[in-house]
């Protein structure tokens, strides 16, 4: 959401039928359709996602979100056709992360490549192409990268409590790859990087915006050191519990941030 958020609020003359047809498609068909199928494939016992205690996968629930993929597309052809094409591209890279005979999850750097560039960058370009009152004429690749490194940041924290659970069943994400200390260090790192290409993105002409972005980002690194130095203390606090509040902070506070600015460009 805070990349859609981000996308729409650059995009220079937004369609907002087609904006608010985007968020319905991401938000409430194509990832709960991606996350069902992900959850039917691992058939996940421990803690995943907003669920600490996620109900059994069932065939019904395969077949469910293949007649949302369905949807999906059908709904997709009402934006563009280049809309379309980047909504199949990102469900085929979603199932083959997922699915057994693929399984790119088990792999820590092309498993994150994968998500960090479909759900970062190309979501970014997504939205800003099939939002906009005029074909865009040139790609916005500061945006996408922004939002691939933002995404690239956190994701690998939400793996952080769950190096057990994927290595009993054969994964090895990159949160596993890196340790729990690493996985903090990585993050903070390409946080930081994000900050960088979002300060230069600003300072062509609204540096306001990146200083404004910088007070709601303010309780996202507050907790993440907090988190961090808990951790350093015993590794027991890389829990579903702190993974969970991490997420909450940081999807509230980013959200707000760009909907903010959303509603400034648009007075």
């Amino acid at each position: 959401m805070p990349v859609f958020f981000f996308a729409l609020s650059q995009v220079p003359g937004i369609d907002w039928g087609k904006a608010v047809l985007i968020f319905v498609i991401l938000h409430f068909i194509m990832y709960p359709a991606s996350n069902g199928y992900n959850s039917y494939m691992d058939r996940d016992e421990g803690s995943i996602g907003l669920l600490k205690k996620p109900p059994k996968a069932t065939k019904e629930l395969f077949h469910l979100t293949m007649v949302m993929d369905a949807v999906v597309v059908l709904l997709s052809l009402f934006v563009n056709i280049i809309f379309v094409v980047c909504i199949i591209a990102t469900i085929a890279a979603s199932h083959a992360y997922s699915y057994r005979k693929i399984r790119l999850k088990k792999y820590p750097i092309t498993g994150f490549l994968t998500v960090v560039l479909f759900q970062g960058a190309l979501t970014y370009f997504m939205v800003y192409n099939g939002a906009s009152l005029a074909s865009p004429h040139q790609i916005p690749w500061h945006g996408m990268l922004i939002s691939a490194l933002l995404f690239g940041g956190f994701y690998p924290l939400t793996q952080i409590y769950q190096h057990e659970q994927d290595f009993k069943d054969g994964v090895r994400t990159v949160s596993y790859l890196l340790g729990v200390n690493g996985t903090f260090i990585f993050s903070g790192l390409l946080y930081l990087a994000a900050e960088m290409v979002l300060f230069f993105y600003f300072k062509k002409a609204h540096i306001e915006y990146f200083y404004l972005l910088q007070l709601f980002f303010i309780p996202v690194i507050a907790y993440f050191l907090i988190w961090w130095a808990k951790v350093r203390k015993s590794s027991s606090n890389a829990d579903y519990h702190h993974t969970m509040r991490m997420n909450l902070i940081a999807a509230i506070s980013m959200n707000l941030a760009f909907i903010l600015i959303l509603g400034m460009n648009i007075r």
